[in-house]
């Protein structure tokens, strides 16, 4: 069947742009056609270099990103972008416009730009992201960007979705040394020193470095780029490590990477609708009202909680 729920697989495998926002749609916001689509994307997937950019707010990171997209098209790559930011507090949809950062390559088919909201995850990253990230891949882009709100620990969760991890900093706020407080050494590929004219370079410079360990003499050395992204200095050597990078990726270690997202992925749908259930039935109110008054404690209430919602709950057939 070419359609299943309002999906047509075949104008999706076939390039059609509006039913590559409808299928983003769609998984994002859990729709009942998001089954189809992530049917028929996940025989697709696996192709797309997918790149984690992350940082501090104010480091540069959108307009880095919108520079990447053009090293990537004139290096003749299809690209798209996952912008992934703040959660509006009321309604939960991403309060920056895909538009807005990026808007250089608004006509080109060849780039894609979606925004993605946070909808308040601690690590920046919603359950939804990675599922957006696979639609893309499937549909068929080269490379998909993923820029994080920098927040929390986006650093981190941006490791198990991303091949390769770029850390962006930039001199004056303190940047450099917060990478190494926040653990950014053991998880980035790439160092980012962004707006490279400023007065402080050079000492944001020489702290990153003496933060890397010396290379032990093989496998890939995290190297520091500096850039200034607004008039593209320094992009186009950045684009070579990314590339770089992309290459010497051992294709075994690439799958059991890929097998620890899929886990994690499944892990966070579970979550997902286990609290969903929790959020929707009366009953557990009661359960949470105990807690309060300290008849139970939140773990054994959470056992409850999973004993019901599994004795409710059939089996797919």
């Amino acid at each position: 069947m070419t359609r299943n729920r309002g999906f047509d697989q075949h104008r999706f495998a076939g390039g059609d742009r509006r039913v590559l926002g409808r299928a983003i749609s769609a998984v994002e916001n859990d729709r009942p056609e998001a089954k189809a689509v992530l049917a028929a994307v996940y025989g697709r997937t696996g192709k797309a270099h997918v790149v984690g950019v992350t940082g501090p707010p104010g480091a540069g990171k959108s307009t880095l990103v919108n520079a990447l997209i053009g090293e990537h098209r004139r290096a003749g790559l299809s690209v798209a972008v996952v912008a992934v930011d703040p959660s509006s507090p009321y309604g939960g949809g991403a309060i920056l416009g895909d538009r807005i950062r990026m808007s250089d390559h608004a006509l080109d088919d060849e780039v894609f730009v979606r925004s993605v909201a946070s909808r308040g995850q601690l690590g920046g990253l919603s359950s939804a992201t990675a599922r957006v990230v696979d639609v893309l891949d499937g549909f068929g882009f080269n490379s998909v960007i993923v820029e994080t709100v920098g927040a929390g620990q986006a650093e981190i969760s941006i490791m198990h979705l991303a091949q390769t991890v770029i850390f962006v900093a930039a001199p004056g706020f303190g940047d450099e040394t917060q990478a190494v407080k926040a653990g950014v050494l053991e998880i980035a590929d790439i160092f980012v020193l962004n707006k490279a004219d400023h007065p402080m370079a050079k000492k944001a410079d020489r702290s990153l470095h003496e933060a890397l360990p010396a290379s032990s003499g093989g496998g890939w050395r995290q190297p520091i780029i500096s850039t200034v992204a607004i008039d593209n200095t320094g992009v186009s050597e950045l684009f070579a490590k990314v590339r770089e990078h992309w290459a010497q990726l051992d294709p075994s270690e690439c799958a059991r990477a890929a097998t620890v997202r899929a886990q994690q992925q499944l892990a966070a749908a579970v979550a997902e609708l286990a609290s969903a259930y929790v959020s929707e039935e009366p009953d557990f109110e009661s359960l949470a009202k105990q807690v309060l008054s300290g008849q139970l404690s939140l773990k054994s209430a959470a056992e409850e909680a999973f004993h019901v919602i599994a004795s409710r709950t059939r089996p797919v057939e």
